[in-house]
């Protein structure tokens, strides 16, 4: 029986300790980084639709917020929790390629690092973006390829994983006024409940899409 690939090894390991360690130190940077995806992506929503992106704040509770101003409330409400799950399966499928593993680890970078001095202005989140734009930037230009691939599965992995527990907390075991499902359901009618019960289907259903993907 042929043995699995390292780019469905690698990930699914990598979820494991995730998951062993989540509530430790170890998690908690990559945590905070996916808090930075749900806010940036609520951003580029509000750009894609004719908005624009006021400020973005982070905390170090893991709390986010992004004020935007103008475009299609609907997809920008939509984009937070959809948005950090899409990115983490952007960051799986890329690094499961080696070679181009440390350019996108750069890239990365970069855009954390210009997202963060035009639009962060929280103390917190301005020193997190700073500290995290130049660590990735430093694990592309400095060290082997391999940490690179490591760094992209360990951030699409806790993005993947982020996203659907952060909508079963805020909206399924518990009702968060302030949640996106909230203000979706005042938006449309429809129960913040349904919109985190079809999250959680979407999401899971894009995960399994990636894992076959990548096996």
């Amino acid at each position: 029986m042929k043995p699995p690939p390292r780019r469905l090894v690698l990930p699914l390991a990598v979820g494991v300790a995730c998951l062993l360690l989540w509530d430790t130190f170890v998690v908690y940077p990559f945590r905070l980084f996916v808090v930075f995806l749900h806010e940036i992506s609520h951003g580029l929503a509000a750009v894609l639709t004719g908005g624009s992106i006021v400020s973005i704040g982070l905390r170090s509770d893991e709390g986010g917020v992004c004020l935007t101003r103008g475009g299609w409330p609907f997809l920008i409400l939509n984009a937070g929790y959809l948005g950090s799950l899409l990115w983490g399966a952007l960051f799986l499928l890329l690094g499961a390629r080696r070679a181009q593993a440390r350019s996108v680890v750069a890239v990365v970078g970069v855009f954390t690092l210009v997202v963060t001095l035009v639009y962060v202005r929280t103390w917190f989140g301005f020193a997190y973006g700073l500290g995290a734009g130049l660590v990735l930037l430093a694990v592309a230009s400095k060290l082997r390829p391999a940490v690179s691939e490591f760094l992209l599965a360990a951030i699409g992995v806790t993005s993947s994983l982020y996203a659907v527990w952060d909508i079963a907390s805020d909206v399924l075991l518990r009702s968060a006024a302030q949640s996106d499902a909230a203000a979706l359901a005042r938006l449309t009618g429809v129960p913040a409940v349904a919109w985190g019960v079809a999250w959680v289907v979407l999401s899971i259903g894009v995960l399994v899409s990636v894992l076959r993907r990548l096996a």
